[in-house]
Formats: C-alpha cells, structure tokens, sequence
C-alpha cells in the first residue's frame, strides 16, 4: 500500500489552486515550478484522481480538487497553528500571536495598541489578518480575534469589551461645499457613501431602515476602508466610528443627536490557548486598550 501524501504535496497543491499556476504556486512556496509541479503529480497519483486540467488561463481544477479545497485550508491552518505553538512556549514571553480583525479596525484601530505592546514585549511577534470574514478559531486559523459578535461555539472564550459608538460624518470639504442637513428628510438631499451590495454592516448597527438611502448614495462600495477613504476625500456624507473621527480634525458630525449607533466589541480565543501567556497578555492589552477605545464619545462640534 503506497504511504499517505505528506503535508509537502497538499501545500503545492494548495498554493497551485489558489495561485492559478504552477509558476505563481512556485514563487509563493520559494520553490522551482518543476519541484511543485512533481508534487501535484505525486499527489494524483497518490490519491488516483486527476486535480487538474490545462486551459487557456493556466490549470483549471478538477471537481474533485475542488472538494478537496477545505480540506487542505484546514491543513494550512493547522500547520501554521503548529508552527505558532512552536515559536514559544507557552509559559514564556516569546513567540508569534495572530490576530484577526475587521477591515477597519484592523488598519485604524489596532496598529498604535500593538505599537505600544510590541515596546513592552519586544519577543512577541504578531500577525495581523484584515478580513470582515469570520476567521476559524476552531481550526486555529488565528489565536485572537477581534470581533463585533459574541460567538456561539463553546469550545471559544469570549470577554465582552463594550459597545463601539458610530455616527454620520462628512469632510470639512464637503461641508465647506455643500453644507450640513439640518433633518433627517434633508440628508437624502446629500451625497451619500454607503455599501454596494452587502448591507450588513447597516443591518448589524439597527440602521435596516436607513438602507433606503442606497439610491442615493454617489459612491458605492463594500469595503469599510475604501468608504473611509472616499468620507476623507470629501466625496460625501458617511458613517465612521466616533474614536476614528476624533482623531481627524477635518471630520465633522452630522446630525449627531439624530444619529446614534453602537456595535458590541468581543475578543475571542479558543479555550486551548487560555494557558499561553503570550496570548494572554495580548489579550489583556487589547482589552483595556479597547474599553477606552468603546468610551470615545461622538464629536458634537
């Protein structure tokens, strides 16, 4: 009986269905293409089913490459979950801890609370994943996750941090150029940034009814950070979270006392990391960081 493939064909295989092919997988893996190449085979041979067929776009895979898909992510995630227990042990303070986080609070949020852990535990190293898709905890494809949920498997430890306020914003420019709504009839009069096909984020803040302005939003997109980036362009009136807007003395609020929504803050960790001190001190940090991040209050002036 031929022996199991070993975690170097999956790896190839992996990189070669994500990456389209052999020589993207190849520059990805810092391997030869000819090297990922006799993976892929050694694995079809091992398993007797074809992954891949050639195409005018490079390799297509098979559907049973295809089913295999999940299957090897969770082998990737064990292998760098491995590979971040092996980085220090779990009593010391010393080793890699990845972090998962929403887009925006990945990029505007978090970096200067992990500049002022990475002074006081310089032996910590962190990986920070931006991404609104809920990382598995479960499969450890992270160790601490950042989210706006309380999650429901038991095998996760969450700690509620508090509730984030938001409200509407514009641009000094904008305002400059077009003035403020003085109600609520007065803001679909304005130019509005909003999402393009996923409403959830309005939905998560109880603003469902306000989705009804999507007709009339100028600049559409379901990405948090290009919304921010088109509110600080001045492009029109948008959503933003209060601890970002005071830090940017040229957002201004609109209709604040009409506007008023919260999101709930969790940190969450599987329940095999609690013995890990390296997690648990970023936990702790991020924990008392973030509750005075919830306490921002909206800008009124």
């Amino acid at each position: 009986m031929s022996a199991e493939p070993g975690w170097e064909l999956y790896r190839s295989f992996l990189a070669v269905l994500q990456e389209g092919s052999l020589s993207a997988a190849a520059r990805r893996l810092a391997l030869t293409q000819p090297t990922v190449g006799r993976h892929v085979q050694a694995l079809e041979e091992r398993l007797a089913v074809p992954l891949f067929t050639r195409s005018p776009s490079g390799l297509a895979p098979t559907a049973a490459a295809r089913d295999l898909l999940p299957h090897a992510e969770a082998m990737a995630a064990a292998a760098e979950a491995l590979r971040r227990a092996a980085s220090g042990e779990a009593a010391e303070e010393r080793g890699t801890v990845r972090v998962t986080a929403s887009e925006v609070i990945g990029a505007e949020v978090l970096p200067a609370m992990l500049a002022r852990f990475g002074e006081a535990h310089p032996a910590i190293a962190i990986e920070l994943v931006l991404t609104n898709r809920t990382e598995d905890l479960l499969r450890h494809e992270a160790d601490l996750a950042v989210r706006m949920a309380r999650p429901r498997q038991a095998a996760l430890v969450a700690r509620h941090i508090g509730a984030m306020g938001l409200g509407f914003y514009a641009h000094r420019r904008y305002v400059e150029a077009n003035g403020l709504p003085k109600s609520v009839e007065a803001l679909a009069r304005h130019r509005l940034i909003g999402f393009d096909r996923d409403d959830s984020a309005w939905r998560s803040v109880g603003a469902d009814e306000l989705a009804v302005l999507r007709r009339h939003f100028v600049f559409r997109s379901d990405s948090d950070l290009a919304q921010l980036a088109a509110l600080r362009a001045g492009i029109g009136i948008g959503g933003v979270q209060h601890g970002i807007a005071r830090r940017d003395p040229g957002l201004v609020p609109v209709l604040p006392r009409v506007f008023a929504f919260e999101l709930p803050i969790w940190l969450v960790l599987h329940e095999d990391l609690r013995a890990s001190r390296r997690v648990g001190l970023l936990l702790d940090h991020l924990a008392r960081e973030l509750t005075a991040y919830t306490r921002s209050a909206p800008v009124l002036s």
